[in-house]
């Protein structure tokens, strides 16, 4: 019932002679103080399109960026009031018993900024690997929504980013003018902080699909550095065609590679498949075992290598053998001569053969060099990623990743005791893979997996099934996984993970200053610790503060009828009982901890307080004492 919008017509025809002038801008503010961002067409790309002549303006630079790039930065930055708390509940033994921490492997349910905040000390440059599946942007899936327009202060009051109706995600429909400015302010930040992670020798996979994976490249050229760009591996994902395709059956998905350092990192070469063995056989019947063959020319001329272009003698029939004029010897002759005496000339069954070729032994052989086309006969394909799942029984995950396609990356990227991190886990592929290959081989790669608890449909087959959010799904895989693997192959290794959320800071909030309390109200806050938040609460917001791995060896014992966590053999001791006497003190500091922690309003008396420092100056002086 309306004429045509002649503003959004000129803007299609400008869109389809000029792609490159379209751009997403700023062009107001809601009553909200929320930016209104839309398609636009930059005048100054414009002006230049139509222009024989250089057009003046600003100055030009090579840069990538788009609107709130500079606030995503400060998002990156900003510090958070937040906690890890452990969930003994969801946890698993390594020997897959149930409530059990006594794993090495993490998983995390919260928001993976959050996450990473909060590991980024303790985990600065011990991550050997990263493998990353974010949410593509294909105008479908569900994104991260942070929102820009908050100062830091009100980012820190909500940072977990929900709305009035307490919705955490989006879809991110073309429609929406900040299409890609919306999942460029997602990404960016988090792989800013996840590269602290990385050691010097670690590397990034991240999987992502034709829409956004331009972008990526130049984010993480800025991000990792252009220099330490390894490569792009396409994933052929499919064993048949979608014939209901509109233009091509979209067979392809893409990993991007990017190094902590290229100087240092290189890619591990890879065993010889049974397909690859085969092409090793012995005619000869050589004692030094199944050799392969190739060709003993190169394609350098003889005016291009003169020195390149003898007679080999044949030692079957004596017959002086050259090679061609524009195909010369690959090899000097003195080389030539060394290879005729060590039997690495092969002349055929016969003896006769018209040309040498060169022998080269299965027993020598360095490891095959990984190729960007990672075809689905070796790293499995989307269908097979979901038959995986079903196999475990799990249902109601539409876009899983085959363990087997993460399992290479880990075979080139690792090492057998490499931390492995996941930040967008999604079902748990990467866990799943860590413990097969573990198991494979013996290793003691240890994981850890965040995902954000997004709640499942309540008309999906996950809810029905049980799953009330992602985690849990994930959770269970990892839990059946490590049954499955731990029954079919034996091995010693860790099928356990220890499970913690991000929550709100143990502390108490502090909204005053000392001298706004009544004498009144301060026995309100005598205690500074949430009386929600248990001992372990404490030990793990501690060992995060220290730097000392979620990961690490945590045993309890009592000592002076006083619950005591000692972790890593007593590297940290840590107290957090009420009325804790000087026996408790003593004891501990007997013990000549390198970290000593004690909860303030625990300690049983003025005495014992006063007296704290000076146990410690007499029996371990060297230690670090911190009291919450």
């Amino acid at each position: 019932m309306h004429t045509l919008n002649l503003a959004d017509e000129n803007f299609k025809k400008l869109s389809a002679m000029f792609p490159n002038a379209v751009t997403e801008i700023i062009t107001g503010y809601a009553e909200d103080g929320k930016p209104v961002i839309e398609r636009a067409i930059d005048a100054d790309v414009l002006r230049q399109e139509i222009s024989g002549q250089v057009v003046e303006g600003a100055q030009e630079r090579y840069q990538f960026t788009w609107p709130d790039k500079k606030k995503s930065v400060v998002l990156a930055n900003a510090p958070i009031a937040k906690t890890l708390r452990l969930d003994r509940g969801k946890s698993v033994g390594c020997d897959g018993t149930a409530g059990s921490i006594d794993s090495e492997n993490i998983y995390i349910e919260g928001d993976n900024l959050d996450a990473l905040k909060l590991l980024q000390e303790t985990y600065l440059g011990k991550v050997k690997m990263i493998y990353i599946d974010p949410p593509y942007n294909t105008g479908n899936d569900f994104i991260y929504e942070d929102d820009f327009v908050q100062e830091t202060g009100e980012y820190l009051d909500n940072s977990g980013q929900f709305d009035d109706e307490g919705n955490r995600l989006v879809q991110n429909t073309e429609s929406n003018g900040r299409f890609h400015t919306d999942w460029l302010n997602m990404i960016y930040p988090r792989l800013r902080i996840a590269k602290d992670f990385l050691s010097d020798d670690g590397v990034i996979f991240i999987s992502i699909d034709d829409n956004e994976v331009e972008n990526l490249k130049k984010i993480c050229n800025e991000i990792f550095g252009l220099h330490n760009f390894v490569g792009i591996i396409s994933w052929f994902k499919k064993s048949s065609p979608s014939n209901d395709a509109q233009y091509f059956s979209n067979d392809i998905e893409y990993i991007i590679v990017y190094t902590k350092n290229k100087m240092i990192w290189h890619p591990k070469r890879l065993a010889l498949n049974e397909r690859q063995k085969q092409y090793y056989q012995n005619p000869d019947n050589d004692p030094r075992g199944s050799w392969n063959s190739a060709t003993y020319t190169c394609n350098k001329s003889k005016m291009q290598r003169p020195n390149l272009y003898y007679p080999i003698i044949n030692p079957f029939t004596g017959e002086k053998v050259w090679p061609k004029e524009t195909a010369v010897w690959a090899y000097s002759k003195e080389q030539c001569e060394k290879h005729c005496k060590d039997n690495l000339l092969f002349w055929g069954i016969d003896g006769t053969a018209k040309y040498p070729r060169f022998k080269k032994f299965l027993s020598n052989h360095q490891g095959v060099v990984t190729r960007t086309l990672w075809h689905y006969d070796e790293v499995n394909h989307t269908q097979g990623a979901s038959l995986e799942l079903k196999s475990l029984e799990i249902v109601g995950f539409s876009t899983p990743k085959p363990s087997r396609l993460i399992e290479k990356m880990l075979m080139i990227g690792t090492e057998k005791n490499s931390i492995i991190l996941d930040f967008f886990s999604g079902s748990a592929t990467t866990a799943h893979a860590v413990m097969k290959l573990n198991a494979e081989d013996g290793g003691n790669r240890k994981f850890i997996m965040v995902q954000l608890p997004e709640e499942t449909d309540e008309k999906s087959e996950a809810y029905k099934a049980g799953y009330k959010t992602i985690c849990e799904i994930g959770e269970e895989r990892i839990r059946r996984a490590g049954k499955k693997t731990k029954e079919e192959t034996g091995a010693d290794i860790d099928y356990g993970f220890r499970v913690f959320r991000v929550d709100s800071s143990n502390m108490k909030d502090v909204y005053y200053k000392p001298s706004d309390y009544t004498q009144e109200q301060m026995s309100l806050y005598a205690d500074n610790i949430k009386p929600d938040r248990t001992p372990e609460d404490l030990l793990f917001q501690v060992m995060l503060d220290l730097g000392v791995l979620l990961s690490s060896k945590i045993d309890e014992e009592e000592i002076a009828g006083k619950r005591v966590f000692s972790v890593e053999n007593g590297y940290l001791i840590a107290c957090f009982d009420n009325n804790v006497t000087e026996e408790t003190v003593t004891e501990i500091a007997k013990r000549h901890p390198f970290y000593a922690i004690f909860r303030d309003s625990g300690l049983a008396s003025d005495s014992v307080a006063v007296n704290f420092e000076q146990i410690f100056e007499a029996y371990s002086p060297k230690t670090q004492r911190k009291v919450l």
